[in-house]
């Protein structure tokens, strides 16, 4: 008996987005997970797209203030020492650099799959992007130690803590990308990956990177 292989329903980008039953999510611009990425939605609630921008305001004014502090203690302080940077802070930026990188390669791959183009594995960058962002982290971690071995510790002087508060900081929040970024790979093995979270963890991850460069700049200039 001869048997109808029904093509995933697609969805016209100028029409908006019909529910097709409870299946997918119920979204008519989904398909089954076997690795095709029509199941990127073009459409999602307003809040997905604003909500990260929040994010990004709030992290930001977070460490505004911080930045103020340094500077403020700086002037007030008779204790202040030069502190050599650890050497290895200059090759996780390289990393955490490359990893964004390699993130906008993962976007456009997924994208160009939706449009039914032949991409055998999309997720492989997303996966590139969550090992370099680990790798970031664990050096870090690596940056400390040598600071550490150094007698530096984040009672030592105004300059180590500072230092270490900074660097802390902004680690936790690349884990909080690093989540994300898990999630984004989760759901686009499920074919249940909406854009908006795509670009939004995108956005969330850049951002990590600017303000990361920026953290060295004034680490750099000012410790």
């Amino acid at each position: 008996m001869a048997t109808t292989t029904h093509e995933p329903p697609r969805i016209d980008p100028g029409e908006p987005p019909r529910r097709t039953g409870k299946s997918a999510g119920g979204w008519g611009n989904q398909v089954p997970a076997a690795g095709d990425l029509h199941a990127v939605r073009d459409y999602s609630p307003p809040p997905a797209s604003t909500g990260i921008w929040v994010v990004i305001a709030s992290i930001a004014m977070t460490f505004a203030a911080l930045t103020s502090a340094l500077i403020v203690r700086q002037g007030a302080a008779t204790d202040w020492r030069h502190l050599a940077l650890p050497g290895i802070l200059y090759l996780n930026t390289l990393v955490l650099l490359t990893s964004s990188v390699a993130l906008e390669i993962a976007r456009r791959q997924i994208g160009a799959s939706r449009r039914g183009e032949n991409i055998p594995n999309p997720a492989r960058w997303l996966y590139i992007t969550l090992f370099l962002g680990l790798l970031f982290v664990g050096g870090q971690y690596i940056a400390w130690l040598q600071l550490r071995s150094a007698g530096l510790y984040l009672a030592t002087n105004p300059n180590s803590s500072f230092f270490y508060v900074l660097t802390a900081a902004h680690a936790f929040h690349v884990l909080g990308g690093l989540g994300g970024l898990t999630r984004v790979i989760v759901r686009l093995n499920r074919s249940l990956l909406r854009k908006s979270t795509l670009d939004a963890t995108s956005r969330y991850w850049h951002f990590m990177d600017v303000l990361w460069v920026y953290l060295l700049l004034l680490l750099w200039t000012k410790l």
